[in-house]
């Protein structure tokens, strides 16, 4: 999430960057609009708040000598009004605030070249040499099922389209890979493994960017505020979320399998 000290004295560069990105995102005009009426309301409050502690101890004065003080109680409560009104004010714009900034993604870097669509994507190199076949070669999944590695059919049944259940050999495969691959980034890359919980709490979600630009997408709980996370990323990253680490432990790298 950016700063909103950040958009404000750099209005202009977050502009460019947003526009860059080709999305609809919040109007940041109206976000500091929102930004400055909220800083106001607060300052008013504090202000009020000063005032009412001056009047309920010249109350509490008077009331010691015997004196009337009503007048100064009706002030303190007219005060009270005004104050729970403007906090009222400013929690409701700090909801909207912080809404509307999780709406706003990165900024791209500037290396990054425009583009609106793939077409756009810049080459930047390629390794060896493309074979030369004399016949069109099979792809994964039609390899997959001619050796019984796979079976779309049934998974489909089971599941929808886009599933797959691997079978015999190709399920033993699947396991190998993933064992290999965790063993790479282990016992080769210096990597820490964790097994994360694969329901996550809404919090979780909004550190990594998923809530709420992909709410409708993800799967979520009926009864409990949990969401299925759709990568590793999102329970490795936020394991750490609101610890204070020390530069000596830095850095600190984990790996991990999820069925995502």
């Amino acid at each position: 999430m950016l700063d909103i000290k950040f958009i404000r004295e750099n209005i202009q560069v977050v502009k460019t960057g947003l526009e860059r990105r080709n999305g609809k995102f919040p109007d940041l005009d109206d976000l500091l609009e929102q930004e400055e009426e909220r800083r106001e309301g607060l300052q008013e409050s504090e202000q009020l708040k000063s005032k009412k502690k001056k009047l309920s101890a010249e109350v509490g004065k008077l009331k010691q000598q015997g004196q009337d003080a009503s007048k100064l109680m009706d002030e303190v409560k007219n005060l009270n009004i005004s104050i729970k009104e403007l906090d009222e004010k400013v929690e409701g714009l700090e909801t909207i605030i912080h809404e509307k900034l999780l709406g706003i993604p990165n900024l791209p870097d500037e290396n990054i070249p425009d583009g609106r669509d793939e077409s756009s994507n810049k080459f930047i190199r390629e390794w060896g040499s493309k074979p030369s076949l004399s016949t069109q070669p099979l792809n994964h999944v039609e390899i997959g099922e001619k050796l019984g590695l796979i079976d779309l059919k049934r998974a489909a049944k089971i599941s929808g389209a886009r599933f797959a259940v691997y079978r015999g050999a190709g399920a033993a495969l699947l396991r190998a890979l993933i064992n290999f691959m965790i063993d790479v980034q282990t016992q080769e890359n210096g990597y820490e493994e964790l097994y994360p919980p694969f329901l996550v709490n809404e919090e979780s979600l909004l550190g990594t960017g998923q809530l709420p630009k992909f709410k409708e997408d993800l799967f979520a709980m009926a009864d409990d505020p949990l969401y299925l996370i759709p990568t590793a990323e999102v329970p490795v990253t936020n394991f750490h979320r609101e610890e204070i680490l020390e530069e000596e432990s830095l850095p600190i790298c984990y790996t991990a399998y999820t069925p995502c």
